[in-house]
């Protein structure tokens, strides 16, 4: 090289090096972090209680995000106190609850809350099988309940409705709207299931205890219990042909595991572990929640999702009287939630709800059908099945993100088969919609917009075009169900003075009040459950 282009070349990159230290000198500077808060162990303690009842389902117990986001305090210490403290009491519109303006923290608590998740979080303990041994009781021995239904009594027709802040099941007769007994259950229970006969009702707490009640006893009464973890939402029973009321399922939180237990007595013979490695990028995962499960009606297996790392078992419990149990999985979506049956209940549909999808599991041919997309943060709870007047079959979901009804094509030989087909706006943010097959209305909550959460809001199936009827009450609404009959809808209200209204879904009439309830949240319909109808 010549000695002129030589300088020429140094010149040049001198010149080129000057002028990144010019960019980088005006680059905006990285955001400093807070200082990391320091703690009592008085507030540590209180501060971890909450984060479980509270924070943990959609943030996880690492902190790390899944229906919500990654809130680490390399994120969280970009913030300010008071700026986190403002979120955590007044929400956010991406879904997140204002945990103060809502009555559920106090201003105290918001701000510690503030300070706790600037923190690392700590590594919870495990919990194994002496642990869960430990804790097993069996309140009422199997030869010591009923042989047969209570006598004169519409039993199927009972509701159990969780009182959530109460740490309680109030079972309502159906028929009368009496109360009939309070029972003790898990911290912060999340959903009921029954037994394949409908004789018994299982809640599962978010502290990880699972209570069986048996509805045959007058009154109902809890007759086990067994704390499965430290952490968990989802539980059901065997169903398939066979295999009825023979074991229960739970699905836990933290540690990332499921348990399997007699269906009689809740006594825990099989934990299988979760942790493994995402669907699609192939990272390991340590925590791995078991988010939902239904049971199969075409096989004797469970359909378990895998949350963070977007997983489907097909759980066969087939062979579990001499220890084997198998699985089939199935590469769905990340961030898996929750999710029901088509009508036909051969196809599982579940929210994968921070990717905005739908995934179609067919539980027959043992595959992952379609991921389709809808709205943001689909939330179907189980979601609602009808006959639209134009599409046919239709499996419905509401969202977190956004106020929108997502409706896709349920029935395979329609050319738009696993499609949104139809879409309703919403006033607000929702949890739950539902419906009954014997009901032309479709219901949704608006539970997590803050200025319509006390509206429901009810949509004409035959007249689907129509603008939608709304329902103002006093008191945030949430959550729907229909009595055995399909007549009646039960809507909570809820409070720690909360309430159940009854509305004749014909006439959108309130029938019935039930009051005196602390935080009722989910009902469930013991025939409904039992049949798995919505």
């Amino acid at each position: 090289m010549k000695k002129k282009n030589l300088l020429s070349v140094l010149a040049g990159a001198v010149m080129a090096v000057g002028m990144a230290g010019v960019a980088m000198a005006n680059a905006p500077a990285a955001p400093a972090l807070q200082p990391e808060p320091t703690l009592t162990k008085e507030e540590f303690q209180k501060g971890q209680q909450i984060y479980f009842d509270r924070c943990s389902g959609c943030h996880g117990a690492l902190h790390k995000g899944a229906t919500g986001p990654d809130i680490t305090p390399a994120k969280t210490r970009l913030k300010t106190l008071d700026a986190l403290d403002k979120i955590l009491f007044n929400g956010t519109d991406g879904g997140m609850p204002g945990w103060g303006k809502s009555g559920f923290m106090t201003k105290d608590e918001t701000a510690l809350m503030a300070k706790y998740v600037q923190i690392e979080a700590p590594m919870p303990p495990e919990w194994g099988m002496k642990e869960m041994k430990s804790s097993w009781k069996v309140h009422v021995p199997v030869d010591k309940r009923p042989t047969e239904p209570p006598k004169g009594k519409n039993w199927q027709n009972y509701f159990g409705v969780v009182e959530r802040d109460k740490g309680q099941i109030a079972i309502i007769d159906g028929d009368t709207k009496k109360v009939l007994v309070t029972i003790p259950s898990g911290f912060a229970t999340h959903i009921l299931r029954t037994s394949m006969s409908g004789r018994y009702m299982f809640a599962i707490g978010r502290d990880g205890k699972a209570t069986m009640m048996d509805l045959w006893a007058d009154p109902p009464n809890l007759v086990a219990e067994v704390r499965t973890g430290l952490d968990a939402r989802s539980i059901d029973t065997s169903k398939y042909k066979g295999f009825e009321d023979k074991y229960a399922v739970v699905g836990d939180y933290w540690p990332p595991h499921y348990v399997i237990l007699k269906g009689d007595t809740l006594e825990p013979l099989k934990i299988v572990g979760t942790r493994g490695y995402t669907y699609d990028t192939n990272e390991y995962h340590p925590e791995p929640r078991v988010a939902s499960i239904v049971a199969s009606h075409h096989a004797p297996e469970w359909v378990l999702t895998l949350k963070e790392t977007g997983v489907v078992l097909l759980v066969d419990y087939s062979k579990l009287n001499v220890g084997t149990v198998t699985e089939t999985k199935i590469n769905a979506e990340r961030f898996l939630h929750d999710g029901g049956w088509d009508a036909s209940k051969r196809y599982f549909m579940v929210a994968a709800n921070a990717r905005d999808t739908i995934s179609v599991i067919d539980t027959v041919d043992r595959k992952l059908v379609k991921n389709i997309k809808t709205g943001t943060k689909p939330h179907p709870g189980r979601g609602a099945n009808w006959v639209d007047p134009e599409f046919g079959p239709v499996w419905a979901t509401v969202h977190l993100g956004e106020g929108l009804v997502s409706m896709i094509s349920t029935d395979p030989k329609n050319p738009k088969a696993w499609t949104v087909v139809r879409e309703w706006k919403l006033g607000g943010n929702s949890l739950f919609v539902k419906t009954h097959p014997k009901s032309k209305n479709v219901y949704c909550d608006n539970t997590i917009n803050p200025n319509k959460s006390n509206v429901l809001t009810v949509f004409n199936i035959d007249k689907p075009t129509e603008a939608p009827r709304e329902i103002t009450f006093a008191k945030k609404v949430v959550h729907m169900e229909y009595d055995k009959d399909g007549g009646e809808v039960w809507v909570s209200l809820w409070d720690k003075e909360g309430e159940i209204v009854i509305l004749d879904d014909k006439t959108l009439k309130e029938k019935a009040r039930i009051t005196g309830l602390n935080t009722p949240t989910g009902k469930f319909n013991v025939y409904n459950t039992q049949m798995d109808i919505y």
